[in-house]
């Protein structure tokens, strides 16, 4: 099992082991011997895995599993609810602007334009286009926001956990939201073709008891607070929104 958290805060080394007990859990419940877990923040290192490993299962944020979905013929077969923040709602946030209209033809700071699509069709639906803006491509997630608060930029485009970042920023709190898209889900558990059908019907079927009980701790490390059962169906409107 891969786990692809784009954008996260903090580092892959520290969540590897979190993610190794939770792949435990899993394994001890669905009878799979040598079960193993890998954490990643990009997407070039995860394709790396997929082709070297063939895994059969992946946690994905949103806009990976969207944009790997056809490349790799990922089913959607669960739900994660998180417990932790980011990339479950997007924001533009000023200090001068008080609408996107306010920040077109300007500077629009962001960690999360690496994907345009995504942003336009999944994130922005309809409100805004990146070539409306001069976009400033960043990294580091906190840095947008320190470019809006010094007037390196004029707008940013930010998720819920940086802006639950933003009050403990010196300047903080001269930077408004001007701009929110609706929630959208964070993390989706998806099968790859590797996954044989009986062992995925199985996984699916013990979705509900991998957090309870002894899981409870180890679903809490890497951030989920539960696992449901989902399929493709529920995610359509996302799917057509992204489009091929």
């Amino acid at each position: 099992m891969l786990v692809l958290k784009e954008h996260g805060v903090g580092s892959p080394t520290l969540a590897q082991p979190y993610v190794e007990r939770f792949v435990g859990i899993a394994a001890q419940q669905n009878g799979w011997p040598g079960a193993a877990g890998q954490y990643f923040t990009t997407r070039a290192p995860a394709e790396a895995f997929i082709a070297a490993h063939e895994p059969h299962y992946g946690i994905l944020s949103l806009a990976a599993f969207l944009g790997l979905r056809e490349k790799y013929r990922l089913d959607v077969i669960g739900r994660v609810e998180s417990s932790l923040v980011g990339g479950q709602q997007y924001f533009v946030v000023s200090r001068s602007a008080s609408d996107t209209a306010g920040c077109k033809g300007k500077r629009l700071a962001s960690d999360h334009t690496d994907d345009p699509r995504f942003v336009e069709r999944v994130i922005a639906r309809g409100a805004f286009k990146l070539s409306e803006f001069t976009v400033i491509q960043n990294q580091r997630p906190l840095l947008s926001l320190r470019q809006v608060i010094t007037g390196k930029a004029d707008c940013a485009l930010i998720d819920d956990a940086q802006l639950a970042e933003l009050a403990k920023l010196e300047g903080g709190g001269d930077v408004k939201v001007v701009w929110k898209s609706r929630e959208l889900p964070a993390m989706t558990l998806v099968a790859f073709p590797a996954a044989p059908a009986a062992e995925r019907k199985k996984f699916q079927e013990s979705l509900g008891g991998i957090c309870a009980g002894d899981g409870q701790t180890a679903c809490g490390e890497v951030g989920i607070r539960s696992l449901a059962v989902a399929t493709d169906r529920e995610y359509a409107d996302l799917l057509s929104a992204y489009g091929k």
